[in-house]
């Protein structure tokens, strides 16, 4: 098996953009670099959080191109590769040039609702598409579907190169039924902000974080103090941004971050539609606490 070498925090990187709809490409250098010197110890791109499905292919490969070249080999970079028809997934990983990418996020198949079989079978056949690193993707809340733990062992015991899974289940059990069954090497990452310490605890290896993109330092910490052992430490930070992890989600990931981000000066607040930005009183609310937050 190839071991994991996703850990700590992960950076969910956001895509901003103008006040004309366009990618906001010095916005988003400069948040690159903001991740690379307050603490981040790797990069997710082309995901969920980046409003990817609205992204057009010239703007993804400029996007890859320029995080490649800023980030030269610093930070590994987990880069999204997924979607409900398998076919076309293996024929976009045997296609593309991922020169420069350490590993492959791939989300569970949404809308089609497969059987534990066809999750399987999905993920064997991407496996075999590539010589990468996989990290799974489970979002249930998002996909409409759960991979389920015995699964999740089944493709980490049956695949040499699935070596980790985002699990954003929601669920403490489920990860804690991944972690006590898992292989050597297979790892498990928080996929939800508010749960990475508890999941920490568990045996989780880090996180790929959303409030990382506004507050990388701060949640570097938290992460950190936890993988250490230090949970009490850890627990503080987490109680302290409690009600901030409810806000960034209260009107759709990203529309939260980005009213944080734009409250700190570092992006525009705009999004792609479906995507609206948050409604006025969460981001009053959000601001209030980036106001009452120290220095991160």
């Amino acid at each position: 098996m190839i071991h994991n070498i996703f850990k700590g925090l992960g950076i969910a990187l956001v895509t901003p953009f103008t006040s004309g709809g366009q990618v906001d490409y010095e916005a988003l250098e400069r948040l690159i670099h903001y991740q690379i010197d307050n603490g981040a110890d790797f990069l997710c791109i082309m995901a969920t959080t980046g409003e990817t499905p609205t992204l057009a292919t010239e703007e993804r490969h400029r996007i890859k191109e320029l995080v490649l070249g800023i980030v030269n080999g610093r930070l590994p970079i987990l880069m999204g590769c997924g979607g409900n028809n398998t076919a076309a997934v293996v024929e976009e990983l045997q296609k593309t040039d991922f020169s420069g990418i350490d590993g492959i996020l791939s989300v569970c198949p949404f809308y089609n609702k497969p059987t534990q079989e066809g999750l399987f079978r999905h993920f064997e056949a991407i496996s075999r598409a590539t010589p990468l690193p996989i990290v799974l993707y489970n979002v249930p809340g998002r996909t409409g579907v759960n991979l389920d733990a015995a699964t999740t062992v089944r493709l980490a015991r049956e695949c040499r190169n699935i070596v980790a899974i985002k699990e954003a289940s929601g669920s403490i059990e489920q990860v804690e039924e991944i972690i006590k069954n898992k292989p050597a090497g297979f790892d498990v990452i928080s996929g939800d902000d508010a749960l990475t310490c508890r999941m920490i605890e568990r045996g989780a290896v880090g996180v790929i974080s959303v409030i990382g993109n506004a507050l990388p330092r701060l949640f570097a910490r938290m992460v950190h103090l936890g993988l250490e052992g230090d949970h009490a430490h850890a627990a503080e930070i987490n109680t302290g941004l409690a009600d901030l992890f409810s806000l960034l989600f209260a009107d759709g990931n990203p529309a939260g971050v980005k009213a944080m981000l734009a409250d700190m000066g570092m992006i525009e607040n705009v999004l792609r539609l479906p995507l609206v930005p948050a409604r006025p009183e969460t981001i009053s609310r959000i601001a209030k606490i980036v106001k009452e937050l120290s220095p991160a």
